[in-house]
């Protein structure tokens, strides 16, 4: 009943719509009726991939399969962050299903059934199965019995969420076939053929000895070089695809934040100090943290220095021989410490061990221990009987490596105890452990300490003042941007100015504010909002002063860019020719210098295949003849006159230097596949406005 009752909940809403539309058919026009269908279908979908429309309801769909996919791996994480990468991986299905596998299809590529069956527990097993925990064995290695032992209990789950988890791997199996088959085709594509290899082996291994003069551009503007607003639309019709935008809004926001008044601190202050005197004196310090401290007991051991993370007076008291501190105050926080106890430890141990599972482990690790104790080859007995075959830290299996308090496997703190050399017992989660102790660092002074924590936290009185703030400011403002800007100036409060787009969920330093970004797309420009409460600790109100649509941007907007464009160009044309006529006829380098009154700066053995200089010149030095005046050639800075006295030829770059440089371009151009693709297939990807 309770299931059912959800259910009803869940789509009580949907179904009222349904009957409504349902009869509204009976008396709107059914061509009226579609019509309007569309515009609210368009707008409330999550995106378009290569003209499939994916709607909320679907999309949402998707997202639940791959929670209940998470769950069934992992438990029932709810973070944001593992939302945010459910939903990322169910638009990436999207992607593929609707673009990438179509687009390999038409470039002749293909995965079929007999092959999908070699990939799923065949022949050649896909890694995605083949190195899933879910299909291996004890000794960690795929186990085709494991693998067939949960097809046959797909068959038999009434839940079905094994089926579903069984057929997104089938899923994930058969596009990454599709992936490996189009990317190695890409590659191969990509490869330089024999002519664009024997050139990048002659500019790699050639170096030259070069004096170049380099005029500088102007730094004031030249008034004489000028721009036409004919020339920055021709340039803008004959360009457009430079000026494509996404939606955005400019919008001013103030924000009121909730913080503790002086009574607030106050009320903590005295908590404090009615809490300090039981602090001092409790033996149950585990249970009257829980009930009285921001902080629970640890069991770290610290070192000189590593409180200041808290308090640094803390440390010092702490460190300085106090067993109890004094009540530390910083900021709004109250703090006191109590020594629980103390020892010199090692701050890592060096970690080997034998992992031991099933109903004989214990008696096993005994007999293990005493094989150590006689000698006895940890790295050898490991191979024959540990569980974990994957650990080899310095080369050796049974090698954990070095293990710190924060590096540390759940159950082995007592290894900074141990001897060193001396085999013990001891048992986890993850079964039975023999375990070594091969090194230590040197031992140093630690402390377990008690950390008692109070933080004043506003009051019912303080959060509705800072309310009836945000009230005044809203009311005075009235709905539009006029009256924002005179709520400022009644009020004085600061206006913050951004620009923002579907996906801004952060204003500042303060996060989870996507509804603020979700009022401003859908406010008409020159309103402003009722207060918005965020995190029920900031109060924003908003005014939305101007919308870009997505497309492209107008003329108007990006004419001064446009404008800075065409400038340049028409300077760097005008140096050249200045240049050109200056240094005519000039025979050397030392006499161009003069005639444009610069210094001549040389270089000795520049590659050609260098990265680290301009290219400009980079061009002229390939370009120009030993013994000739080269130039003028237009770069950033200026303008290029270069001299070539040498050029050297080595053998120190080869084929196979060339072969990876190509095969690095070609991996790098790979990963543009998909983005590429997105643009011809015209993918708009709307989540931003849903989540």
């Amino acid at each position: 009943m309770a299931v059912l009752e959800k259910i009803r909940v869940k789509f009580g809403l949907v179904i009222s719509i349904i009957i409504a539309l349902a009869l509204l058919s009976f008396i709107i026009d059914p061509s009226t009726l579609e019509s309007a269908l569309n515009s609210m279908s368009s707008k409330y979908d999550v995106g378009q991939i290569a003209g499939k429309n994916v709607s909320y309801t679907d999309f949402q769909a998707d997202i639940d399969r791959y929670t209940t996919i998470n769950e069934l791996l992992s438990g029932s994480v709810r973070d944001e962050d593992t939302q945010k990468q459910i939903r990322n991986a169910a638009w990436q299905e999207l992607l593929d299903k609707y673009m990438f596998v179509k687009n390999a299809k038409e470039a002749g590529i293909t995965v079929g059934e007999e092959e999908m069956l070699a990939l799923m527990g065949g022949e050649f097993v896909s890694p995605a199965i083949s190195q899933n925990p879910i299909f291996m064995d004890e000794t960690g290695n795929f186990s085709a019995d494991r693998l067939k032992a949960f097809i046959q209990n797909v068959e038999s789950d009434e839940s079905g969420q094994l089926r579903t988890y069984w057929n997104y791997l089938q899923n994930t199996v058969h596009n990454q076939q599709y992936y490996a088959k189009y990317g190695a085709l890409f590659t191969a594509s990509g490869n330089d053929n024999a002519l664009q290899l024997t050139q990048a082996i002659e500019e790699g291994n050639t170096t030259a000895d070069v004096d170049y003069c380099l005029a500088f551009y102007p730094v004031v503007p030249d008034s004489t070089v000028t721009v036409s607003s004919d020339e920055i639309r021709a340039y803008y019709k004959n360009h457009k695809d430079f000026f494509k935008q996404k939606a955005s809004r400019d919008v001013e926001y103030v924000v009121y934040e909730v913080v503790p008044s002086a009574a607030d601190i106050a009320a903590a202050s005295d908590a404090m100090n009615e809490a300090y005197d039981e602090f001092a004196t409790t033996d149950n310090m585990r249970t009257f943290l829980s009930k009285n401290s921001e902080q629970p007991l640890s069991n770290y051991w610290y070192k000189a220095g590593e409180l200041r993370t808290i308090n640094s007076e803390i440390d010092d008291q702490i460190f300085g021989g106090s067993k109890l501190t004094q009540i530390v105050t910083a900021g709004n926080s109250f703090f006191a410490a109590r020594e629980m106890d103390n020892k010199m430890l090692p701050d890592s141990a060096f970690v080997k061990h034998i992992l031991l599972q099933g109903d004989n482990a214990a008696h096993t690790a005994d007999s293990l221990v005493t094989v150590l104790k006689k000698g006895g080859n940890l790295a050898n007995l490991a191979v024959s009987y540990s569980a974990d075959q994957a650990s080899a830290a310095d080369g050796e299996l049974g090698s954990i490596g070095w293990m710190t308090q924060s590096y540390m496997i759940p159950g082995f703190e007592g290894v900074f105890d141990a001897k060193v050399g001396e085999p013990f017992v001891l048992n986890t989660q993850y079964g039975t452990h023999v375990v070594v102790v091969s090194q230590k660092t040197k031992p140093v002074a630690k402390k377990q300490v008690a950390i008692l924590e109070k933080t004043a936290l506003a009051s019912k009185e303080t959060f509705n003042n800072y309310y009836s703030q945000a009230n005044t400011f809203a009311t005075l403002a009235g709905g539009t941007y006029d009256g924002y800007k005179k709520a400022l100036d009644s009020t004085k409060v600061y206006s913050h100015p951004a620009t923002i787009t579907e996906a801004t969920a952060n204003y500042g330093a303060i996060d989870n504010a996507k509804e603020v970004t979700r009022w401003a797309f859908d406010a008409k420009v020159g309103k402003a909002s009722n207060i918005i409460t965020v995190d029920n600790n900031y109060f924003f109100v908003v005014a939305l002063k101007d919308a870009t649509k997505e497309g492209f941007a107008p003329v108007e907007k990006v004419a001064s860019q446009i404008q800075d464009k065409l400038y340049t160009d028409k300077l760097q044309a005008k140096k050249n020719q200045e240049v050109a006529e200056k240094i005519a006829g000039a025979k050397t380098i030392e006499e161009v210098a003069e005639r444009l009154g610069v210094q001549v700066e040389h270089r000795d053995a520049m590659s050609l295949g260098s990265t680290s200089i301009e290219p400009a010149l980079i061009g002229a030095i390939a370009s120009a003849k030993e013994g000739e005046i080269y130039g003028p050639v237009a770069g950033v800075m200026g303008t290029y006159v270069v001299s070539v006295s040498g050029k050297q030829t080595g053998s120190f770059y080869t084929e196979a230097d060339a072969k990876n440089l190509a095969t690095q371009k070609a991996q790098y151009l790979s990963q543009l596949i998909l983005s590429v693709m997105q643009d011809y297939d015209n993918v708009k990807d709307n989540r931003e406005r849903f989540f």
